[in-house]
């Protein structure tokens, strides 16, 4: 059995001497798994297609009961990410989070469409500011993937919008910091007016514009402090790629 598909190369592992497990995040069948045997070969014909954040179209075929890569033909690269070590980061980090939460063959188009999305805007946004298009894919991530923000209102009191209002981890709500003792325990974190119109275009608005608000100085800061958070509280692990990306910060 052969299928013809495009993939995004979620993750790639080293196997035997010349070859490579692939994961892949197709249209067709959301993540699955491949071998890419002989793509670590000189001169091999799949190897491009192969890479790491490639967006390939690919033929597979079902080899000894799973899936192996035939052929590999690149479509994009996202130079201009792989070019800088933070972007390439970060990009490795959207990867990761997409693995997590992409089920194994379930398509899952608007993930796939957001992470695409998200390395196009490391590619060729270089004036969005990284800790926005961080922030954007994380709150997005998480709405497609079932752990979308209630902020319409205070979840306590109704009051809309809430007064001074704070984002509650766990419970993944808003309420007014006045309510804070009814909202549950955990930790909530402030997010300001403008950060919460930043939000609400994220989670609500039109996917293909998600990276076109404006945000910066302290609102910014709350937004992506508040989306990392959340993210961490919701899925109870952390990321390897996100911690390499945020030493670079401090160096």
């Amino acid at each position: 059995m052969h299928m013809t598909t495009k993939a995004l190369v979620l993750r790639t592992v080293d196997y035997k001497e010349t070859d490579k497990i692939l994961t892949l995040f197709t249209q067709e069948q959301g993540k699955l798994t491949a071998s890419a045997r002989g793509c670590r070969k000189k001169g091999s014909a799949i190897a491009a297609g192969c890479q790491l954040l490639a967006w390939s179209e690919m033929v597979l075929y079902d080899y000894q009961g799973r899936w192996a890569v035939k052929e590999a033909s690149t479509e994009r690269l996202f130079q201009g990410a792989r070019d800088d070590i933070e972007r390439l980061a970060l990009g490795c980090y959207f990867a990761e989070a997409a693995e997590l939460l992409a089920v194994e063959g379930l398509p899952s188009r608007s993930l796939l469409s957001l992470t695409l999305n998200s390395l196009h805007a490391l590619d060729k946004l270089p004036e969005k500011p990284l800790p926005l298009v961080k922030a954007a894919f994380e709150w997005k991530a998480m709405a497609l993937a079932g752990y979308e923000p209630l902020i319409d209102g205070c979840a306590v009191c109704g009051v809309n919008p809430p007064e001074a209002p704070r984002f509650h981890l766990r419970e993944g709500v808003l309420h007014c910091a006045k309510c804070r003792g009814a909202g549950g325990e955990g930790i909530s974190m402030p997010l300001s007016l403008p950060a919460l119109a930043a939000l609400e275009h994220i989670v609500h608005g039109d996917p293909k514009r998600l990276f076109s608000f404006r945000l910066d100085g302290e609102p910014l800061k709350e937004l992506a402090d508040a989306a990392e958070a959340y993210l961490h509280t919701q899925l109870e692990r952390g990321f390897s790629t996100l911690d390499y990306y945020k030493s670079l910060q401090l160096s």
